[in-house]
């Protein structure tokens, strides 16, 4: 059957004249999509009738519809059809005819030097949904139906409080059954009255930060370790000390004149190698941060998705009255782009810093947040978690196996514990990760260096892999075009690995 969008790649497949038929149709759909002939949304031929039009085989026309869902382009709708995806401009690098021009160099002499900093050192990637990209949860499989349940009947029941600005730190009801479930679930020791609601774990850092901080104060960061986190510190002029990370989490130096104001750690997960803090470095971290009369920051980013062995409880939990402000996001066990994380604040902090955050940011989002409240305290919050954590040690595992079996054990990273979103492959010292991941993103596989993730000289080289997202029939097909990239680097690269089966110089 004829459809406009048939006649669309009918046109531009007409245009092009060269390479094999499989990319010859992949070019002409991705730049279909690209200039807008085909737009977000729009349904696309059945493979079939597509092949029919073209005169080429069902199993040509297959194959290229396999590859666009791999990288973001089209989705498939059970019992629905193909479309192409509809947030897909976004997501998506639109070629250089199609991104805003860039500001000429003096164009930006109005901004700050701490804005130039920041831009210098911006990090994130344009593309947010594709194969192998870092920290992205499945959000096919979220239970969508039964938020937007509970979402209506908080419009239904409508108070006029929950539709003004927030000044008391986030919805009741959802302090409530938030800290029901982190002193069930994390061992997390609060009160509804310590937890401030937030859009996410940036506006969380940079509560914090600007809170406690004054310019050129210290703060304390893991080496290698998140690069939003320096990112804020740059903005609010607070200088970083980096402490380097070991198999037992971060290795805290010796306090020393000027103290850090703030110590940043991911100990039940270190991101991104994977390693958990031992309880002796726990302890002691908790001892030096009471003598330096330093706040520690815990950032609990996914430790629900464990998959062996017994959940890491939370630092903040480990003593009474500890020196640690508790942050965590619904980002990766619910979707990003709900914009909702959570700060657990000593007591003492509590009130000052909600009064901050009303005056800074102007709180909001708050039937959103009734709505959520309904979908912990009714069950389907810890429901959604463990269906998750079962879904993504699949992916996981079949990750490992194909890393395993393609690669060999050297590619496997030296901390990588059996949790969280994404794993490290790793790479010798001689290669080129930035390079490698350049190449792999202009194949749409969306991995990040690991080299980036370090501050000083010394980097461990990687890759970081994402697989929580990825379907598992797309999983294998991904791969396989990644470890060809790989494969396909200079001897030198590759040689050291697969000599060295502990994945280590």
């Amino acid at each position: 059957m004829r459809s406009l969008a048939g006649d669309v790649i009918r046109h531009a497949y007409s245009q092009r004249d060269e390479g094999k038929l499989h990319k010859r149709l992949y070019n002409a759909i991705c730049s279909s999509i690209l200039d807008g002939s085909l737009r977000p949304a729009a349904r696309m031929p059945p493979s079939r009738d597509l092949a029919q039009e073209l005169e080429l085989s069902r199993n040509t026309v297959l194959r290229v519809y396999e590859q666009l869902q791999a990288e973001g382009y089209i989705s498939t709708r059970t019992n629905s059809g193909t479309f192409v995806t509809d947030s897909v401009l976004d997501n998506l690098d639109a070629g250089p005819e199609k991104r805003a021009p860039l500001a000429a160099e003096t164009q930006y002499g109005s901004l700050s030097r701490r804005g130039l900093e920041l831009l210098d050192h911006a990090s994130a990637s344009a593309r947010q949904w594709g194969p192998f990209l870092p920290g992205v949860p499945d959000v096919v499989n979220f239970p969508h139906r039964i938020l937007k349940k509970f979402y209506d009947r908080q419009t239904r029941q409508a108070r006029p409080e929950h539709l003004t600005y927030d000044t008391a730190g986030g919805a009741a009801g959802l302090k409530s059954a938030l800290a029901d479930y982190l002193r069930s679930a994390r061992g997390v020791r609060c009160s509804p009255d310590q937890i401030l609601i937030t859009e996410g774990i940036h506006q969380a850092l940079d509560l914090v930060t600007r809170s406690l901080c004054n310019p050129g104060d210290s703060a304390w960061i893991e080496e290698p370790g998140y690069w939003g986190i320096k990112n804020i510190l740059r903005m609010n002029a607070v200088n970083f000390c980096t402490q380097p990370v070991d198999e037992q989490g971060m290795i805290a130096g010796e306090p020393r004149s000027p103290a850090p104001r703030l110590i940043f750690v991911t100990p039940s997960h270190q991101y991104p190698l994977g390693s958990v803090m031992s309880l002796s470095r726990r302890k002691a971290l908790l001892a030096l941060a009471r003598e330096t009369r330093s706040w520690i920051v815990e950032d609990d980013y996914d430790s629900e998705f464990r998959f062996a062995g017994q959940p890491i409880p939370s630092l903040q939990g480990l003593e009474e009255n500890s020196p640690v402000i508790y942050t965590g996001t619904f980002s990766k066990t619910l979707y990003p782009a709900l914009r909702l994380g959570y700060v657990v604040l000593p007591l003492p902090l509590a009130a000052p810093l909600k009064t901050m955050h009303s005056e800074l940011y102007r709180g909001g989002h708050l039937q959103m947040q009734g709505a959520l409240a309904d979908f912990i305290s009714e069950g389907y919050y810890a429901a959604h978690i463990r269906k998750m954590r079962q879904l993504y040690a699949r992916r996981r595992q079949a990750l490992v196996t194909l890393i395993l079996n393609q690669l060999g054990s050297g590619y496997l990273g030296q901390y990588n514990s059996n949790a969280g979103l994404h794993l490290i492959l790793q790479l010798p010292d001689s290669a080129d990760d930035v390079a490698l991941a350049q190449r792999a993103n202009g194949e749409g596989l969306l991995v990040r260096p690991l080299s980036r993730y370090y501050s000083g000289e010394d980097k461990t080289r990687g890759l970081l892999l994402g697989f929580a997202h990825i379907d598992e029939h797309l999983l294998e097909p991904s791969f396989n075009r990644l470890a060809t990239l790989i494969k396909n680097m200079s001897a030198d690269i590759i040689a050291p690995v697969r000599n060295n089966q502990t994945g280590r110089e």
